[in-house]
């Protein structure tokens, strides 16, 4: 053994130190909440607050006070217009693309989507509280400890508020009253006037739904809307409140839906005369407990202050818009525009991007549980995927449409992306992720290898063999290329599909060894085999087909696929690979940003943290955070400040830009997905001192890790499946304190082996040699 690698391993008792006690306890500071002098005066600068199911927005509108109420599941579902024709098949598509008669293709499949203003997700109502008489606002305080808003005025009166973390319920309670309380449920606008019609990105008159206007009814402290949309849906807001001495109120509200031949709910209005009596301290309490289970999931402390703030707001938001038994975390979540008229792009679910990157950072940020509500969605709506398959591809297998309805139903619009055949397959991603850093075998052979192996099925029967023998879709497309042009079709594997089918077939072949299924394996992997190469600029520089190189500046790194998040192309392949990466991050910031959104910031800083660039992944995510978000840290596509990040200065939000964001920081400190475990492999020299708690590992090992004087000085490991992983050895010398027999044996120069029994942990300490 090396004399530089001194080690020293030593077991210590069980009764002498656990686990836990070298993890300190993690929640966000003062700092990393949102603090501000007046109320937002905007829907979409609102404080948020949410717990998966049901949200509100905190802001002032004129003279009030206005929480905007939303619901996940308050959807109008009607079947988009037009597009279930006897046309609606893959092949026919095909033939009009081969014919160059594409007109047609886009009158039958995608104008509905512009035009109708459903299937939609719809907005639920909300409560104004009259404050003209309490003067100005002193203080707007949101602590993301607590997911709890707080405001005062001027005159002494003081706001708490905060939904609760797993109840379908909303608190306020207002105290120091100097002045009548009046509160008002206010509706939205189902009638009037129509003035925007047809505008996806801006969102159509709630109006042109067409619904009878819902009643409102107060009954002494008690106010409760009632609203019928399509198709006999229904839902309820209810709103009480009551006195507890002479300046101060405290009240409850709630959301409910009721779909025709589903499950009967509990209605809003019952909800909130049970709630009212367990009273405001009591839900606080229960609430204040989940949260802090949530915040010692994980943690950090980097030197950058933007940065770290924004990973917490980002961390506070998944929080609340992930859970499980709720819907999973669409467009805007749970919440939904509060200005007369429907979400961005529908408030729907778009499995060309923005789903898959919701959810990055809920593996290696250790948020499991949330995550799973993701898995479940698609689980539930498997049945809906399969009709779909078999009508549009006439496969066998899944597919999964990439703009869907609630329940996974297929809405059109640019149907290379929103009927792609490889969506299925970035799904299939996030399965193999959970099974990779959960190690639930249970799951593996219930869950993940399941949906792997339908997709594999459908892709396998959809392939045809080229002039060359090699396996081709007959028309093949990368999100957002070429727009809606017939131009956006390719007769040859764009990157990104080629990459997803790779990726399938690979997960496959492992999953199935996994589960001793060697006949599948040998099948799956014999098919992986038949994919050609990613196609490659003289240069070495992804492509997004064999004839359209990156030459346009453009929001999606479609053709990136292979490189992150799939890790197909890894930089730890060796100096081809990493060729390839650097010189396709040069070639996009050489073209420039001009069409680039804020979530291609984040993924940017993802694929820089995957090539070791530590300065360049906390630049773009910088950026990200500076240029892109609104003051309550919500993410609005355009650059705000017009400094030239991005030729798109629109603010339509959505969720995905800013839940990437979380994910790069998490590369920059910790990556696993090249077989082994490696510490802050993307920080800039300048981060001196560092710590994280409790990231996520592939293996389901759970690490923290602390940078004192720009050195690392400790790990820790917990095995929570137990097993052998590596360690990139981030010190030269080192010791170790260690229990349950774990153990670290150096096997060869830069790498120790980790063995582990189920629940053990390591210490290992750099020797400072």
């Amino acid at each position: 053994m090396k004399k530089i690698f001194a080690i020293l391993i030593f077991a210590v008792t069980a009764s002498a130190v656990n686990a836990q006690q070298f993890i300190a306890e993690a929640q966000p500071a003062l700092q990393h909440g949102l603090h501000f002098k007046s109320l937002p005066t905007t829907w979409d600068e609102g404080i948020p607050l949410g717990n998966g199911m049901v949200g509100a927005l905190v802001w002032q509108k004129g003279n009030n006070l206005r929480m905007s109420l939303d619901r996940a599941d308050l959807w109008d579902m009607r079947p988009m217009k037009g597009i279930h024709r006897k046309e609606f098949s893959y092949k026919w598509v095909e033939e009009q693309v081969k014919k160059k008669e594409y007109g047609i293709v886009q009158e039958y499949f995608d104008s509905p989507y512009d035009n109708e203003s459903a299937p939609s997700k719809i907005p639920g109502g909300s409560l104004e509280f009259e404050i003209q008489n309490w003067g100005a606002v002193s203080s707007v305080n949101l602590s993301l400890k607590d997911a709890l808003c707080e405001v005062k005025w001027e005159n002494g009166t003081f706001l708490k508020t905060f939904v609760h973390a797993n109840q379908p319920v909303g608190w306020f309670r207002f105290e120091n009253l100097k002045n009548e309380f009046v509160p008002h449920l206010i509706a939205p606008r189902y009638q009037g006037e129509v003035k925007v019609s047809g505008d996806p990105v801006g969102g159509d008159d709630l109006a042109r739904l067409g619904y009878k206007q819902g009643k409102v009814t107060e009954q002494g402290n008690t106010i409760t809307y009632e609203q019928e949309g399509w198709g006999g849906f229904k839902y309820q807001i209810s709103l009480i409140w009551r006195k507890i001495d002479n300046s101060t109120i405290e009240g409850v509200w709630s959301v409910t839906s009721q779909y025709p031949k589903k499950k009967i709910n509990p209605i809003a209005g019952s909800i909130v005369k049970k709630t009212i009596l367990r009273g405001y301290n009591t839900d606080l309490s229960s609430h204040i407990s989940w949260w802090k289970k949530f915040w010692n999931q994980s943690a950090i402390q980097i030197p950058d202050s933007l940065l770290e703030k924004q990973w917490y707001l980002e961390q506070y938001k998944f929080g609340s818009a992930a859970r499980r038994g709720a819907p999973p975390i669409s467009l805007q979540a749970v919440w939904t525009a509060d200005n007369g008229r429907l979400p961005p792009w529908k408030g729907d679910y778009h499995h060309d991007l923005n789903t898959q990157l919701s959810y990055w950072p809920s593996y290696s940020g250790n948020h499991m549980e949330e995550a799973m509500g993701y898995i479940d969605h698609l689980e539930e709506n498997k049945a809906n995927y399969k009709r779909y398959t078999k009508m549009y591809f006439g496969t066998d297998g899944l597919a999964v449409p990439g703009v869907t309805t609630l329940d996974g139903t297929e809405m059109g619009g640019w149907i290379q992306y929103s009927l792609s055949p490889t969506v299925s397959a970035w799904l299939g991603h996030h399965y193999y992720l959970h099974w990779r850093y959960s190690m639930d075998r249970k799951f593996l052979k219930q869950k993940a290898y399941p949906w792997i192996k339908d997709v594999a099925k459908h892709l396998e029967q959809i392939t045809v063999k080229d002039e060359k023998g090699f396996r081709k879709l007959p028309i093949s497309s990368s999100p957002e290329i070429n727009d809606n042009d017939i131009s956006a079709w390719f007769n040859q594997n764009t990157n990104y599909d080629l990459a997803l089918m790779n990726f399938t077939f690979k997960a496959a072949t492992e999953l199935a060894e996994e589960l001793g299924l060697k006949q599948e394996a040998i099948h799956w992997k014999q098919i992986l085999n038949e994919f050609p190469d990613y196609a490659l600029t003289a240069n070495s520089e992804m492509m997004f087909s064999p004839t359209l190189p990156y030459k346009e500046s453009h929001r999606h790194f479609s053709h990136l696929m292979a490189i992150h998040p799939l890790s197909l192309v890894k930089w730890e392949d060796g100096e081809k690979a990493q060729s390839v990466i650097k010189n396709t991050i040069s070639l996009l910031e050489k073209v420039g940003p001009d069409y680039w959104c804020g979530y291609s910031y984040s993924w940017l800083g993802n694929i820089k943290a995957r090539a070791k660039d530590g300065v360049g992944a906390a630049k773009d995510l910088e950026i990200f955070a500076k240029a892109f978000c609104l003051k309550n840290s919500f993410h609005v596509n355009g650059d705000q400040t017009k400094s030239g990040y991005s030729k798109f200065q629109y603010r339509p939000f959505t969720l995905e830009g800013n839940f990437a964001f979380a994910a790069g920081l998490q590369e920059m400190l910790l990556q696993s997905y090249a077989g082994f475990i490696e510490v802050m492999p993307a920080v800039p020299a300048a981060w001196k001192d560092i710590s994280f708690d409790k990231l996520r590992a592939e293996g389901a090992f759970l690490v923290s890790a602390k940078k004192k004087d720009g050195l690392v000085d400790e790990v820790k490991i917990i095995a929570e499946q137990g097993g052998k992983t590596k360690l990139k050895m981030p010190f030269k010398t080192w010791f170790a304190n260690s229990k349950y027999q774990a153990e670290a044996i150096q096997v060869s120069d830069g790498f120790i082996e980790l063995n582990f029994k189920k629940g053990g942990w390591i210490v290992l300490k750099n020797g400072y040699e």
